[in-house]
């Protein structure tokens, strides 16, 4: 079963057809201003608005106030959140009830303990996302190029609704996906040329990997 694919931190309207044209489920547009990926909301709705109705959209922040999230929400128009911060289950709580958004919720994943801190979000979160730890030194929760070790997944209830992030690329997701038969996954920096810079053979290259695995699941 192909898994959904979410491509995140989009900037540019080709990049953005080529990912929708091989089959991306969600893609993501990240409002962080640290990032290489940042975007302007109004620039993205517009991106948006060619593939609307096609594909998720979804809206990545992190620890974002509700002044914030108004304006990203306004113009861009997203059919998800993903929060990428710190925030608790209640600021989780607070948003949907606020916005009337499902929430996608990450974490940043290097040991059992860190999978852990997803129990008070269960019935909470609508979906969460599972990246590496940041790099010592890194400005950026995600989107660094780097794993985590993934049979750490082994350990979840099938029940729990997640994506795989963090440092996937075409070498390395029919690895990724035989070990924990992730039912979806996102990629950044992997179809990347340069931070921030999405390379059209690249997104090719991924997609063609995905479409030749064969998970075995968990």
């Amino acid at each position: 079963m192909i898994p959904e694919i979410k491509i995140c931190g989009l900037k540019s309207a080709d990049a953005i057809e080529r990912a929708v044209r091989r089959g991306a489920s969600h893609i993501g547009f990240i409002f962080f201003e640290k990032s290489p990926r940042n975007i302007e909301p109004d620039i993205a709705g517009k991106l948006a608005d060619a593939v609307r109705g096609s594909v998720k959209i979804v809206a990545v922040t992190v620890d974002a106030d509700n002044d914030e999230l108004d304006e990203i929400i306004d113009l861009l128009k997203p059919d998800m959140l993903q929060l990428h911060g710190s925030e608790s289950p209640e600021r989780v709580l607070n948003v949907k009830a606020v916005y009337g958004l499902p929430v996608i919720k990450a974490f940043s994943i290097r040991d059992g303990d860190d999978l852990a801190k997803i129990d008070s979000y269960i019935g909470i979160a609508d979906k969460f996302l599972f990246d590496a730890k940041p790099p010592k030194g890194s400005d950026l929760p995600g989107g660094n190029g780097v794993s985590f070790d993934w049979t750490l997944l082994r350990s979840l209830d099938e029940g729990v609704d997640y994506m795989l992030s963090g440092g996937l690329n075409k070498d390395n997701i029919a690895e990724a996906l035989g070990i924990t038969g992730a039912r979806g996954i996102d990629a950044s920096s992997g179809v990347e040329s340069a931070p921030g810079v999405k390379n059209l053979a690249m997104i090719d290259a991924f997609f063609d990997a995905v479409r030749s695995a064969r998970p075995q699941g968990v």
